[in-house]
């Protein structure tokens, strides 16, 4: 008997894009008879263009594994998870999955607004093919690690993102599938909460059970992933052990530094300012290299549009580690002296950090800006950087690499 629980032969995915909706009832039957002609005659960009979300796709999955799926915004990721918990099809290839399958790809996937967070979980449950007792009998389970009991009779349309992903997760994660498919929705979940999720995730897979999840935290990926796909373009690049899909993405992700931030198409955002790129200036002097303990400034310049107004204007900048852990976050909220107009002479905003407290290292800035309370760009591993050892004490002394990330000023007494 064999072991592969899925196994994905050729899988492609095409999406439309720039197709006009139609107004009115008229126009939506003319609209239906064109796109006839057009599939007829094969006509594919007659009416809109299209891309291809995923290419060529194979893979198998032996039960029991544990498969990571990384990649930047936009590689296929969460397509290919949707493919496999049948929320949509294919345009080409096949594939098969054997066992129940749970998913946690949204927030609120899977859930009634209208059912309180109880029925919710009966519903679910059923859907996974469970019959009421066996429902039952996890339901204390369920509500205890979700941490929502307060709220179980209230309807999900009242709950908060956090609260609906905490018991998304705990119901797909209790009613025993066979296979668990998450996807980066856990990062909607406080820190504490994420760290449950992947001890139960450990859980899972040490029961013999299949896990699919993608993520865009590496560390994550390495500790609870034996194996991982590194998907680029909607296509795989490397399927391995882990440990080797990773790095392979780390130096490609190091790599991106040599393209020029307004080519990158891995971004979100209304595009009503868009980052152009980052310098790093060490006492106003532009330099590519950080030593611990220096003045540093990081210089972000960005594209906007002429002749328009840009109030309530903010700039969130995630420092994170060379596993895309997140080890710092500063924002234009937290800084009183910012002013959140911006002129339309301004192009670029810096951002000072005296006597850099980080240990030698690598490290990438993820760069999220709103404009008027929408995103305008946000860009993840938008800037990646080094870090050298220097003299953060003022005595010689050079710290010595990976003991920790932070710098600390400190002193010892003996009483």
């Amino acid at each position: 008997m064999s072991d592969i629980v899925i196994s994905a032969e050729g899988i492609g995915k095409k999406y439309k894009i720039g197709h006009k909706k139609s107004g009115n009832f008229r126009e939506s039957i003319n609209d239906l008879f064109k796109r006839i002609n057009h599939f007829a005659k094969n006509k594919e960009n007659a009416s809109g263009s299209y891309f291809w979300a995923l290419k060529d796709i194979s893979f198998e999955v032996k039960k029991g594994d544990s498969v990571g799926i990384i990649g930047r915004n936009g590689a296929g990721k969460s397509t290919l998870l949707k493919i496999l918990s049948r929320i949509t099809r294919p345009t080409k290839g096949r594939f098969w999955i054997e066992g129940r399958v749970s998913s946690l790809l949204e927030v609120g996937t899977g859930f009634h607004p209208e059912l309180t967070g109880r029925e919710n979980i009966f519903l679910n449950g059923t859907i996974l093919g469970m019959k009421r007792h066996e429902i039952r009998n996890k339901l204390d389970e369920i509500v205890s690690f979700s941490g929502v009991d307060e709220f179980l009779d209230t309807p999900v349309k009242r709950y908060s993102s956090g609260m609906i992903v905490r018991l998304a997760f705990s119901v797909a994660a209790h009613l025993e599938p066979e296979i668990l498919i998450i996807d980066e929705v856990l990062a909607v979940g406080d820190a504490e909460f994420q760290k449950k999720c992947l001890g139960k995730m450990e859980d899972v897979t040490g029961e013999g059970r299949t896990v699919l999840f993608v993520s865009h935290n590496m560390a994550a990926v390495s500790n609870l992933c034996n194996k991982t796909i590194f998907l680029r373009d909607g296509q795989i690049v490397l399927y391995t052990d882990s440990k080797t899909s990773i790095n392979r993405y780390l130096d490609y992700s190091f790599n991106l530094n040599k393209i020029s931030l307004l080519e990158r198409t891995d971004r979100k955002g209304n595009g009503l300012l868009r980052f152009e790129k980052v310098e790093i200036l060490n006492r106003n002097t532009k330099t590519e290299t950080i030593l611990s303990g220096d003045d540093i400034t990081f210089r972000f310049f960005f594209q906007k549009e002429t002749g328009r107004e840009y109030r309530n204007f903010r700039l969130d900048v995630g420092l994170n580690n060379l596993y895309n852990e997140r080890i710092a976050w500063m924002s234009t909220e937290l800084t009183s002296e910012f002013d959140p107009k911006l002129d339309s002479p301004v192009n670029y905003i810096d951002l000072s950090i005296p006597r850099f407290p980080f240990n030698a290292g690598r490290y990438s800035l993820t760069l999220y800006a709103t404009v008027n309370g929408a995103i305008a760009d946000w860009i993840q591993n938008a800037f990646y950087f080094d870090v050298e050892a220097g003299d953060f004490f003022g005595n010689g002394k050079k710290p010595i690499e990976r003991q920790g990330y932070f710098l600390i000023n400190h002193s010892f007494t003996i009483a």
